[in-house]
């Protein structure tokens, strides 16, 4: 099992402020949920702002599993994706959780790069972030997307259609599995009750009939919601909202002036280095200087995908 991230206090030398800061995470963790939240944020502008930052969101929460309560009834109830739950706790099966186990649920993000603050859905970590910059408020929701050979793509892109209860079109490829006839609102639908479609051909964000797929590859290439998320989604977002698809693994964030690092699988096997990459990506911060390598190169081979601190520019 991986090592508790507020347990790690310890390996840096730390001020009275951090401490305190742990503490009231510690302590919101146990009285409070990240469920449904909207979290503050802000980026540096440069360098010098840098202890001002505040691009990681979310705190940890715990949990003690129930008798015949699975992994994935976890990940679900705490709106995390199967992914999340299984890369932090790869030594549990996820059918047959021990009833009383006690879980840290690692409900706590990096925020991704940006260029328009909208929407952002990172394919590695298979989550979506829906930026509100004008009031610097976001929120996040897991996701199911692309299994080989239907690898979601990335690029920038536009909400074009929204739809209540629609009726799933089978593509070409789907054929053979499901026919050419459609299928209407209902059960069987595996768009579920709400599509959001995007610029991008044949590309959607939608609900599911099969809610286990969120936190898996699963898709033909579309961008799975569980239901109750994508409910709401579908009314946050409208017409010609833009949608930043992106392919990054390796996360780097501050807050409370502590460098952070995420890093998850590269799922699609396109990083031929994720140390390097993780490098290149501090460095192109400025804050090389201010980490600890090895702390850097534990992240990386962990790969918990959750955020852990690695330095500090204070």
């Amino acid at each position: 099992m991986t090592q508790e991230p507020v347990e790690n206090i310890d390996y840096i030398k730390m001020n009275k402020n951090k401490i305190v800061f742990f503490l009231t995470m510690i302590f919101i963790s146990l009285n409070g949920s990240a469920a449904a939240a909207s979290f503050q944020y802000s980026f540096a502008a440069g360098r010098a702002e840098m202890a001002d930052e505040r691009s990681v969101i979310g705190f940890f929460q715990y949990h003690t599993v129930g008798y015949k309560e699975t992994l994935l009834d976890v990940a679900r109830n705490y709106e995390l994706g199967y992914n999340e739950i299984a890369l932090y706790y790869p030594d549990i099966d996820p059918w047959v959780p021990t009833a009383g186990t006690r879980l840290t649920i690692p409900s706590r993000w990096i925020l991704p790069p940006t260029r328009y603050e909208e929407v952002v859905i990172n394919i590695p970590e298979m989550r979506l972030y829906l930026f509100m910059n004008k009031i610097g408020m976001v929120k996040t929701y897991p996701l199911g997307l692309g299994r080989e050979g239907f690898e979601t793509p990335v690029g920038t892109h536009r909400v074009v259609t929204q739809q209540i209860n629609p009726t799933w079109m089978p593509p070409p490829s789907a054929w053979e599995e499901y026919g050419k006839t459609p299928v209407p609102p209902g059960p069987d639908n595996p768009l579920g009750d709400y599509w959001v479609g995007l610029s991008a051909k044949h590309i959607g964000i939608h609900g599911t009939n099969n809610p286990w797929g969120v936190g898996r590859l699963v898709s033909r290439g579309c961008i799975r919601m569980y239901p109750e998320h994508i409910s709401r989604f579908y009314e946050e977002v409208s017409i010609g909202a833009r949608v930043e698809v992106i392919y990054e693994p390796v996360k780097v964030g501050i807050e409370n002036g502590l460098i952070y690092l995420e890093v998850h699988p590269d799922i699609y096997e396109r990083i031929p280095d994720l140390f390097h990459h993780a490098e290149s990506l501090i460095k192109q911060k400025g804050l090389w200087e201010y980490v600890q390598q090895d702390e850097v190169i534990r992240c990386v081979e962990e790969k918990t995908g959750v955020p852990f601190p690695v330095g500090s520019v204070l």
